[in-house]
């Protein structure tokens, strides 16, 4: 295995940090490291600052546990949203790809994950309860599951079809079978805009 010497032991250390993050090796990370250093000094001030700027400040939606700068967000916060609709996703990744669809106008709910016991992800460390207290509320109308076609997106269907199953609302799925991947954010827009505007019974898709 090659060890790379680097000459500098503080671009060594910003090189290790920059490798710390998903999807980047040592070589993309001197890379990136490499291009800052060549950058005006304000410029990676405001890099950095807006990084912990992000950390320090980032609020999670009281009502959906989407990212915000407030407390409440501003599609929760919306009157032109309709309030009667809840779709429930993963992650605030998959907000923004249904929001990118310009094809709904509901509410979201963000899970932060999907039950998986093989990774040690059980309900309990999801947002569930608040999905729940939040259909109980007697607001929402229609749930629209929309969660990855996997096989811990269809576990977490089940599970959450279970629980609120008993309440006066209606339980939609995004339509199967189209041509999305596992993942929604790797959907195109117009796939998977036609995904919920084509979306079926829960019972149909799922549950038999």
């Amino acid at each position: 295995m090659h060890i790379q010497n680097y000459p500098s032991k503080l671009l060594e250390n910003a090189v290790e940090e920059f490798a710390k993050l998903p999807g980047i090796g040592r070589k993309t990370a001197l890379r990136l490291v490499l291009h800052l250093l060549r950058q005006p000094t304000l410029d990676v001030e405001l890099f950095s600052n807006s990084m912990i700027q992000l950390k320090q400040h980032i609020k999670y939606c009281r009502e959906c546990k989407n990212i915000s700068d407030t407390d409440i967000c501003s599609i929760c916060s919306s009157p032109r949203r309709n309030s009667s609709l809840l779709c429930v996703v993963e992650s605030i990744k998959d907000v923004m790809s249904i929001e990118s669809t310009n094809q709904y106008n509901g509410l979201y709910y963000v899970l932060g994950g999907l039950i998986s016991p093989m990774n040690g992800i059980g309900p309990a460390d999801l947002n569930i309860e608040g999905l729940v207290n939040k259909i109980a509320s007697g607001t929402v109308k229609e749930v629209i599951m929309a969660l990855s076609a996997t096989m811990e997106g269809d576990t977490t269907n089940f599970y959450l079809y279970k629980k609120i199953k008993s309440f006066d609302i209606e339980i939609t799925a995004i339509a199967r079978g189209v041509a999305f991947g596992d993942d929604l954010e790797y959907a195109d827009e117009i796939t998977l805009g036609r995904a919920i505007l084509n979306r079926t019974k829960f019972e149909t898709s799922f549950a038999n």
